[in-house]
This record gives structure tokens, sequence and C-alpha cells, in this order.
């Protein structure tokens, strides 16, 4: 008699050789707990991908960074003389210098490793899924979402390419749409701790102005750090903590390798299916 086929529960897992590396690029921070908030949003990506080698880098500040990462990964191919390359995900909001020339002037100098950069994490559903619940965990009801009084800033670190600018505001609009209610999104307005205008405290007063004084901070960073904490110390009423390791953020992640890696979105429904 024929042994019967193992269920789908007990097959062995089957190696994971083709996939490109996954290599999560974060800014860097002198706050300690920026790499560990990355590197429990890994865990979860992790958890959702099993067998993915997934790698974390930085720009700068901490280890390991993005060029001895990239370094690293050139001397594996070649010494196993095959490999699957590597795509890079940005940690970061929206386009800016380091997405559109820190991540491919550090590709160019591994010119032997096959690699590619993705999008940055802005702007996409997921990003404001994680946004709002952020918010929601800081205090944010139903009631806030129909109230007359309410407004909110999203704050990130600003950036003086326009195009990040653009992103950042269709953020907040969509930010805005997800909060409110049919017809009546809240107001929110983008607002910058550097480079550029709006400041958070300007934007605050522009809420206030229009009668929303009950103006709640959203927290557009991947991790804690001074500009993040710089924003937060504005907030009139609440303020949101940094995204860090948000189920959502980890699927839209993974969304982005996905892209990046085939030209389409392959990530499977279950990873990017609504909390």
């Amino acid at each position: 008699m024929q042994p019967s086929a193992p269920s789908p529960s007990h097959r062995p897992a089957l190696p994971a050789t083709t996939a490109p590396v996954l290599v999560a690029v974060g800014h860097g921070s002198r706050d300690p707990r920026a790499r560990a908030a990355l590197a429990r949003l890994l865990t979860r990506v992790r958890e959702l991908r099993p067998g993915l080698d997934v790698r974390l880098a930085h720009i700068e500040l901490n280890a390991p960074l993005l060029d001895e990462t990239l370094a690293g990964l050139a001397a594996e191919e070649h010494e196993a003389g095959t490999g699957a390359g590597a795509v890079l995900v940005p940690l970061l909001l929206a386009p800016g210098h380091h997405v559109t020339h820190d991540l491919p002037a550090a590709l160019a100098a591994v010119p032997g490793l096959r690699a590619r950069v993705a999008d940055p994490l802005g702007p996409h559903p997921l990003l404001v899924e994680a946004l709002a619940g952020r918010l929601a965990e800081a205090g944010w009801t139903p009631a806030d979402s129909a109230s007359a009084a309410t407004g909110v800033v999203l704050a990130s670190a600003g950036s003086r390419d326009p195009r990040s600018a653009a992103t950042l505001r269709r953020i907040a609009a969509d930010l805005g749409e997800r909060l409110g209610t049919p017809g009546a999104p809240v107001p929110v307005i983008s607002a910058h701790t550097s480079a550029a205008a709006p400041t958070v405290p300007e934007a605050v007063a522009a809420l206030a102005a229009r009668g929303r004084h009950r103006v709640a901070v959203a927290s557009c960073f991947t991790a804690p750090g001074l500009f993040a904490a710089r924003a937060a110390a504005h907030a009139p009423w609440i303020a949101a903590d940094p995204l860090g390791a948000h189920p959502a953020l980890a699927r839209l992640v993974l969304h982005r390798y996905d892209r990046a890696r085939t030209g389409r979105p392959t990530t499977p429904a279950r990873e990017l299916a609504a909390i």
C-alpha cells in the first residue's frame, strides 16, 4: 500500500531560496528606542512571511549601516556563486533625498548585487489605518470624529522635496476621510518639524482659527526620536505614538516589497486584510 500524502499542515516547509532579501531601511536615530521599535516591526514582518530573509539597515547613526549591509549581501552572493538579490524597503513615509538619492547611491556602490528600491510607505490605505489606530490608542473616539471642535495635525519630519509635501498632504486628506463621517471628513493639516512649513504650532493655530480647539497630533514617524517628541510636545490635546510595530505597517512593508520585486502587488490577502 502506498503511503498517504502528508496533510498540508504536516508537509515540510519549502526552503525560501528564490525570494530576494528584504532590507528594511530606517533613517537612524540617537534615541535608543528607535532601533528597538524597528526591530519589533520586522519581527511582525517575519511572522507574516515565515522563511523570508528580513534584515534591518540604517542610513546613518545606527548599526548596521546600509552600506555595510549591502556589502555583506554582495559578499554572501559572491561566496555562494548565486543569490536572489535584495529589495530595499524605505521605512520612510514620503519621497525625499534619502529615497531618491541616498538609497540608489548605496546600491550603485555595490554593482555586483542585484537589488532595487521599493516605494516609500506613503501614501497607502494601510498607512492611514496605522495612523488612525495610533490615534485611537491615544484617546480618539467616534464622538471626536463627529465633533465640530476637533482637528488633527499630521506631524512629519519634513523635506525640501516638493513631492514629499504633496505626498504628506494626500496622507492628511486620506486620514481626514478615515477619521470623519460620510461627507464630513475631519480637518487634518500636514505639518513638519524641520525643513518645510507649516510647523506643528502653525498648523495647530490654523485649526484653532477655524474653531477647532480640540487638536490631536498624529505621529507620521516610524519610530521614536527627537522630531517625534518635538511634535508631540506641541499637542494641545492628545498625541499619538509613532507607528512602530503597528500590524498594518508590517503588512505595508511586505506590500511594498512585493510590488518592487514583481512589478505588481502580490501580498496575500490575509496580510493586507484590515484588522
